[in-house]
């Protein structure tokens, strides 16, 4: 196996892009932005202790868990080169440098412990990983690109769009993958099956499809498909393909709920994984490595950063999981639905990002302490229309207008973008009172 590159390498052999990544440091409103792609969201303890020392080191101390489980490191200063090596030292890097951005790959944070999972997901993530870092020709993939891959897990996000998804499931007594193009299991037909050996060769055969056929303005699934039927493009594959009305009209069930947050038993007998979420998706350096410290105690001493900006430890034994979520909350972290912030979703707001019209993060504290019993469902405050904070569309959007004034959206399958308009300009108060006033019915997820 290659070794992860060197801080050293030529920046020149990173392609220009708005997107950072561990080597590309983009600069925000306040300071620099790293952002670590981890291999299925997981993450040693000693590397999580790697990435709170860095954000102390070389930047203010800001970690952000991001929507596709990843972590950001903000506020850089300068000269980031301290920064990076640092998290190469950890093995954070990738194989090769060009291969940083097209590492996009999610897994449940669950994957190889769920209790309904139908297969352990990340041997073959690690095929793909190793792949789309190593093959000079995926390097031309956009850095948005990603690949989604489901075991039939409870606890998996299925609402995120993907270029490509992959979904377990039993078809007549076997394992199949379906797969679908430029959307998500919970919301998008497949568009095809193969059998469970053929997930690696899949994956590979869409990839260079879509990169044989795209045009340079074509980055993502969605634009290659405005001008390739599906059917074009699955005939092209050069895989015999599942096509029938069984895989056509399968659809992914979906149960996760609040899972995410406090104890989760696994399948392993005996062992719970215990979640906690990062307020408004931040963790400090405090927080990272406390969780960090529990997981080697406690657990294996591995972490799992969840695309509901929180973290899991797993295999954690019963008798210890109550305590270490006690721990957890102490350390600042949430880990009931019931706590105010625990359904509240914010971007970096205007405190780091030029193109807000609002302080989100500041904002949405103060609605937390607004609302009469909670938020009733996820609430997203969005400093802008690009919702960078949410992949997918929250029961409720508050949308800035002007600082501490926001238009309010409920979801609606039938409206584009948020959803139906249901307020203007309101303030947080009137903001807080609309969304008590709203049923848990009406807006839960």
């Amino acid at each position: 196996m290659n070794q992860p590159v060197s801080a050293h390498q030529p920046q020149a052999s990173l392609r220009p892009s708005a997107c950072p990544g561990l080597l590309r440091i983009v600069q925000a409103q306040d300071g620099g932005i790293c952002r670590i792609k981890l291999a299925g969201g997981a993450l040693w303890a000693d590397q999580a202790d790697a990435v709170a020392d860095a954000a102390e080191r070389f930047a203010t101390g800001e970690i952000e868990v991001t929507n596709r489980g990843n972590l950001q490191i903000r506020g850089i200063g300068s000269d980031p080169s301290g920064l990076i090596e640092r998290l190469l030292a950890a093995g954070l890097g990738p194989r090769d440098a060009a291969g940083d951005d097209v590492r996009n790959l999610m897994l449940s944070p669950t994957a190889g412990v769920d209790p309904q999972m139908l297969v352990d997901t990340r041997p073959l993530a690690e095929q793909l990983l190793q792949a789309l870092e190593t093959t000079p020709r995926f390097h031309q993939l956009s850095a948005k690109f990603a690949v989604q891959v489901d075991g039939g897990e409870a606890l998996a996000m299925l609402e995120h769009p993907h270029d490509v998804w992959l979904s377990t499931v039993r078809l007549e007594g076997e394992l199949w993958w379906v797969f679908g193009l430029a959307g998500c299991p919970a919301n998008n037909a497949p568009v095809g099956a193969v059998p469970l050996v053929q997930g690696h060769a899949l994956v590979l055969a869409v990839l260079n499809r879509f990169l044989d056929l795209a045009t340079p303005e074509q980055a993502r699934m969605r634009q290659l498909l405005a001008e390739h039927s599906p059917d074009d493009f699955v005939a092209g594959l050069g895989l015999s393909i599942r096509r029938d009305a069984t895989v056509l009209h399968w659809r992914r069930s979906a149960t996760v709920g609040n899972g995410y947050l406090g104890i989760y038993p696994q399948q392993q007998a005996g062992l719970s994984a215990v979640g906690g979420a990062a307020p408004l998706g931040r963790l400090t350096p405090h927080m990272l490595r406390g969780a960090a410290q529990l997981a080697r105690e406690r657990g294996d001493g591995s972490l799992r950063m969840t695309p509901w900006q929180s973290l899991l430890l797993p295999n954690i034994a019963h008798p210890h999981a109550a305590a270490i979520n006690r721990e957890l909350a102490q350390l600042g972290l949430l880990c009931s639905p019931d706590q105010p912030l625990a359904r509240l979703v914010a971007c970096t707001g205007s405190a780091g990002c030029a193109k807000a019209q609002a302080e989100t993060k500041g904002d949405a504290r103060l609605l937390a302490t607004l609302l009469a019993s909670g938020a009733p469902a996820s609430v997203h405050l969005s400093g802008c229309p690009r919702s960078c904070a949410m992949a997918h569309v929250a029961p409720a959007t508050l949308l800035a207008q002007s600082p501490g004034h926001y238009d309010l959206y409920l979801r609606d399958a039938a409206q584009p973008g948020f959803g139906s308009l249901r307020a203007r300009n309101l303030t947080l108060k009137e903001a807080g009172a609309l969304l008590d006033a709203c049923s848990r019915s009406t807006l839960d997820d």
